[in-house]
């Protein structure tokens, strides 16, 4: 983790489920303006939320890959001038809870923070998370859903998902179906009826593997 601004640097790396408090810097609190006050001195000191910068999840997607990783998915929480970038990261093909360990978070880390320090796109102060997956994965990419059919999975969409009807929905993954772009293919998934219903996967907003402990149903 790296903060260029705030007093003790600290390194943090989480590994597994659920995640652990994160090391924060202290936020910036905005007073209330009132009326007839400078509008441009409301607007200096609005904090707005981080948003996700494409030019940066690319590049940390490739230098990942090239330390033999793989890249699950990249957060941006916190706000625009002190955002937390929560990246979590795998081997290729490992079991969910059996893949990379606290010390290639470390590793991940440190090869980010000098890149992420220079970067004219990343403000001054910033904090990384680096993580497992752990055992309830996200899935975010064609490629997972295709790698983990045949185990339970949990959708989540901003609204019903078509074939569903509700926004949350639990069931067996068998695949995939259409075209490679996220607006084409669709995710199946067999419910505990049987029957099979193929979700658009752009209505998704959230998936993820399920672990129910021995006994659990």
């Amino acid at each position: 983790m790296s903060d260029r601004g705030c007093p003790g640097k600290a390194a943090f790396f989480r590994v597994g489920e659920p995640p652990a408090p994160a090391f924060f810097c202290s936020g910036i609190r905005v007073t209330g303006v009132g009326k007839g006050e400078n509008e441009s001195w409301r607007a200096a000191t609005e904090v707005k939320v981080a948003r996700p910068i494409p030019e940066i999840d690319r590049e940390i997607e490739q230098r990942v890959t090239a330390m033999e990783m793989e890249l699950v998915e990249v957060v941006w929480a916190g706000s625009d001038r002190r955002p937390i970038l929560r990246i979590r990261v795998d081997f290729p093909d490992s079991v969910p809870g059996q893949g990379v360990t606290v010390d290639d978070c470390a590793r991940v880390s440190r090869e980010l923070e000098p890149w992420l320090d220079e970067h004219p796109l990343v403000p001054e102060k910033y904090t990384v998370e680096v993580s497992s997956p752990g055992v309830e994965r996200p899935l975010n990419r064609r490629r997972d859903f295709e790698r983990f059919a045949g185990q339970e999975v949990a959708l989540r969409g901003s609204g019903p998902l078509e074939g569903v009807g509700s926004a949350r929905f639990e069931g067996l993954l068998e695949g995939v179906e259409g075209g490679e772009d996220a607006e084409q293919y669709r995710v199946r998934v067999r419910r505990r009826n049987g029957e099979v219903v193929a979700v658009p996967r752009a209505w998704i907003e959230q998936a993820r593997l399920v672990f129910r402990w021995d006994g659990e149903d």
